[in-house]
């Protein structure tokens, strides 16, 4: 018997329907190509509705993905919008040295904001398509709309002017991966951020419609991570790596730990004015070393190797072509970045060294501060945020800020610090460190 579904323009008649996916997914079963076309091309254009993509997001997050659904799920998503194509531009007469960098997520993970100058200045053109906030993670455009003026909201042609011009565009995706776009703002509150088959399928959907030749992944692992065992990070960054592939990009991934936050800010406008630290040749360590780490990477698969990284931070070169991009999406560096209105400071109950802090906490807080989403299309306080002030394994003073908090609304603070509660310590030795890049993955 022929099932018969309805949509806006009256009776279908297909195979598919959303329950009986949900149910096919929800006992476990693998779901068609065709099947996979038909919910993803039905979603995007209203034909399957919120409540039941949810349902079947929780099956996907419960059940998972074959690799050959993740591989289907990402394509029906590339296909969903139009492709961007950079392959006829030029610089000085030649192609384009296109290459791109994702990050799958973490806290504090401000290094896209430094490392895209530092690639302009060596040379590269990153067409960067960027997200915002993730559940417990902040976006880059979230982060980068705290700059007075600045707008991602770019047409086509800008973006192709601005990678002859400058080297760089940073964009929402917008008409890429239009059904992605759905998806990852409801997948924000609906508890299925950290899915291995959606992390890939969403990141990489965008990546190989926005036109990059080739992509570094920053794949995270760790408390603050989507995904927090070792194991599953090397499988999700093994997966995109091979979708890139399959799709003509030349990717490769670094597995770099997410145990503790980045640096030293988390939240929107602080974690940029920690960029600008970085970019005037200073800032924490850690987002320094990632910064160059990465780099590297897409220096080398862009086919650049005439300049070092680390002296476009040093003579400032970096710096300048940040500032040559906020300005060509309408920021004014000249401009104050806000800060929260209100504040609160955690002390140190005694003297010692500082222990781990747990990113997860610190995420969570900074959420719970309102600089992240509750539900899809909600405004973020670009001011909200937190600064630690103590790194692990540093000495601390009994009484001395070892964080502080910052929101508009101060009603938040009491659910923040209940965040923080048993994140963090203070003792008598240092932690055991950790490394920051811990392991390089290329094509199998």
């Amino acid at each position: 018997m022929t099932q018969f579904t309805f949509d806006a323009r009256g009776p279908m008649s297909h195979p598919f329907d959303a329950p009986t996916i949900i149910r096919t997914k929800r006992d476990g079963g693998a779901l068609s190509d065709e099947a996979i076309d038909w919910v993803i091309d039905a979603y995007t254009h209203g034909r399957v509705a919120d409540e039941q993509m949810s349902a079947l997001l929780m099956a996907i997050f419960l059940r998972g993905m074959t690799s050959a659904e993740i591989a289907r799920w990402t394509a029906a998503m590339v296909a969903s919008g139009e492709k961007l194509d950079f392959t006829d531009l030029r610089r000085d007469g030649r192609p384009l040295a296109l290459v791109d960098k994702h990050s799958t997520g973490g806290v504090g993970d401000k290094i896209t904001i430094p490392l895209l100058p530092v690639v302009m200045a060596c040379g590269g053109a990153v067409p960067q398509a960027s997200g915002r906030g993730l559940g417990h993670t902040g976006g880059t455009l979230d982060k980068l709309e705290s700059i007075p003026g600045f707008t991602a909201e770019l047409t086509k042609s800008q973006i192709r002017q601005q990678l002859c011009d400058i080297g760089a565009a940073i964009f929402a995706a917008g008409e890429l991966a239009p059904a992605d776009r759905k998806l990852y703002a409801l997948r924000d509150i609906t508890a299925t951020v950290d899915s291995l088959a959606l992390i890939a399928s969403s990141i990489m959907s965008k990546k190989i419609a926005e036109g990059t030749r080739a992509l570094v992944l920053d794949t995270k692992v760790g408390s603050g991570a989507f995904l927090k065992a070792e194991a599953d990070a090397r499988e999700l960054a093994r997966t995109m790596v091979g979708l890139g592939v399959s799709h003509g990009v030349a990717t490769r991934a670094l597995l770099t730990d997410m145990s503790v936050p980045l640096g030293c800010a988390v939240g929107n406008a602080i974690e940029v004015a920690e960029s600008l630290d970085v970019l005037a040749g200073g800032g924490p360590a850690d987002v320094v070393e990632l910064t160059l780490a990465l780099a590297a990477e897409m220096l080398a698969m862009a086919g650049l190797d005439a300049r070092d990284p680390a002296e476009t931070l040093r003579d400032g070169s970096a710096m300048d072509r940040f500032r040559q991009l906020v300005t060509a999406q309408g920021g004014d560096l000249d401009q104050p970045l806000p800060v929260g209105a209100s504040s609160e400071t955690v002390t140190a109950p005694r003297s010692g060294v500082m222990g781990d802090i747990d990113a997860l906490a610190v995420g969570m807080a900074v959420w719970r501060l309102g600089a992240g989403r509750s539900a899809p299309g909600e405004r973020v306080q670009s001011g909200a945020g937190l600064r630690i002030h103590r790194r692990p394994g540093e000495p601390v003073a009994a009484g001395e800020p070892l964080f502080t908090l910052y929101t508009d609304t101060p009603e938040r603070f009491a659910a923040a610090m209940a965040e923080l509660d048993g994140a963090w310590s203070v003792g008598s030795a240092a932690p055991p460190r950790r490394p920051l890049i811990i392991d390089r993955i290329t094509e199998r």
